[in-house]
């Protein structure tokens, strides 16, 4: 990230001596969106050039006003902390809600995962999540559940996994050697075939 690229931009969205006309979060906001235009950057990126690009707006602003004592702070860690959601809680019945970024879905798919680095394992194991936690909502996995009973799968299953332990316990008996005796092969005659 390039701290000086945040005041070009504000220098030219906004010249000097002139009020700012909107809200200083949408001003950062702007900033931001044309340095992601210009450069590729993270989420994590982004989110820290907002909390840079916030911070320094609210420093010139107060600079400006020189001496009006105006509110601008961030919120304090621990109210953000606050309002996330725990890994619990993520996971609804109608969405699942990405830990990473915030991003409401129906599944959380690996193509998602992956451009926060990350295989579903690797988000599981993070988040505190069993490894046969579904991260789907809980509607969907009642009604995939429920069509895969309709289908048969618990009995097609239950039948699989027996026919698995017979064919191990039959392959961990002890063969019964017999003596095989080697013949020689018989020898043939081949045919050259007739070319046309």
């Amino acid at each position: 990230m390039n701290g000086d690229l945040n005041f070009e931009v504000y220098l030219f969205l906004y010249a000097k001596g002139s009020p700012m006309p909107k809200k200083l979060i949408e001003i950062a906001s702007e900033i931001v969106q044309t340095q992601v235009s210009l450069t590729s950057m993270t989420a994590a990126d982004i989110a820290a050039s907002l909390r840079q690009v916030f911070s320094t707006l609210c420093e010139l602003q107060k600079a400006e006003t020189a001496g009006i004592n105006i509110e601008c702070t961030q919120p304090a860690a621990e109210e953000v902390a606050a309002t996330k959601l725990s890994p619990a809680n993520s996971i609804q019945s109608d969405k699942v809600v990405c830990l990473e970024c915030g991003a409401e879905m129906k599944v959380l798919t690996g193509k998602h995962l992956v451009s926060h680095g990350m295989s579903q394992k690797e988000y599981r194991k993070k988040y505190g999540f069993s490894m046969r936690t579904p991260l789907a909502a809980k509607a969907l996995s009642k009604a995939r559940s429920k069509a895969a009973k309709k289908r048969g799968l618990p009995e097609n299953l239950k039948k699989a996994v027996e026919a698995r332990r017979q064919k191990k316990a039959a392959a961990s008996k002890p063969a019964v050697t017999e003596k095989v005796t080697v013949s020689k092969p018989k020898r043939t005659r081949l045919r050259k075939k007739k070319m046309a």
